[in-house]
């Protein structure tokens, strides 16, 4: 463009000498115009290319800071990835740990939980018979429990451990059920009233007999009729047909060892 603009003043410089000597003809003026307007279109030309290139070179620019921000934002985003990533690694390492003490844990549970069913079917056995089909039941579907392989280790655990809530839940519970019992070498049916562990008594449905089991003796024993109407009470009391109040039972301390 300067040289066009160097070019345009030549130009003027010799229109002026001329117009100065006043020997330039109007045919000369006219070319002399007609150059200069060509120079002048072609520093327009010059000045859009100039400011096309400037557009183009501000763009470029501009994109090349935005490129320059997503390349700072992924160096920082890949960074924390990294630490994610070594944290990941670490935790599955612990993972990995924890397996293998759980695998051994498994294999040191299982023959403990095997002893606690034992345990407690032993416990059952020894304790007040009330309710033994139920929980007699319950001892070998822990067994069945035990062999499958479909069952968690955890689920079993949970199952063997709800077992013995419920036996530590009798204890604290009044309850009454029909049941079949031996007295006098035939069997009978009766109603059994249990109070917690504290007493197990039984009285027939026309309410002329009333017993209680003798834990020391290990049989059922009949009872005085001054018992009939407190076991005739407990059991409407356990059946929710009778408000609680107290009641008089029978309650046999342990034999004297000899």
């Amino acid at each position: 463009m300067r040289n066009h603009i160097h070019k345009l003043a030549q130009v003027l410089a010799v229109v002026v000498g001329i117009a100065a000597v006043g020997s330039v003809s109007a045919s000369s003026l006219n070319d002399i115009y007609q150059v200069a307007n060509q120079i002048n279109q072609q520093a327009k030309r010059s000045q859009a290319k100039i400011d096309a290139l400037t557009d183009e070179t501000r763009k470029l620019l501009n994109e090349y800071k935005t490129v320059l921000k997503e390349i700072e934002g992924l160096r920082v985003y890949n960074a924390q990835l990294d630490k994610q990533i070594k944290n990941q690694e670490q935790e599955m390492a612990e993972i990995t740990a924890s397996i293998d003490q759980v695998t051994l844990i498994e294999r040191q549970i299982t023959p403990f939980m095997l002893r606690m069913i034992d345990g407690l079917e032993q416990f059952i056995g020894l304790d007040q018979p009330f309710l033994l089909d139920e929980r007699m039941d319950r001892v070998e579907r822990l067994r069945e429990t035990m062999d499958r392989a479909d069952v968690a280790v955890s689920e079993k655990f949970n199952q063997v451990f709800r077992a013995y809530q419920i036996e530590n839940d009798y204890g604290r519970t009044m309850e009454s059920y029909g049941a079949s019992i031996e007295l006098d070498g035939a069997e009978r049916q009766v109603e059994i009233l249990k109070v917690g562990r504290i007493a197990l008594v039984y009285q027939t449905p026309d309410g002329e007999e009333t017993g209680v089991w003798n834990k020391n003796t290990g049989a059922w024993e009949p009872l005085s009729d001054d018992y009939a109407q407190s076991v005739r009470n407990g059991i409407k009391m356990a059946r929710k047909q009778l408000a609680v109040d107290l009641i008089t039972l029978p309650v046999l301390g342990p034999e004297a060892a000899q």
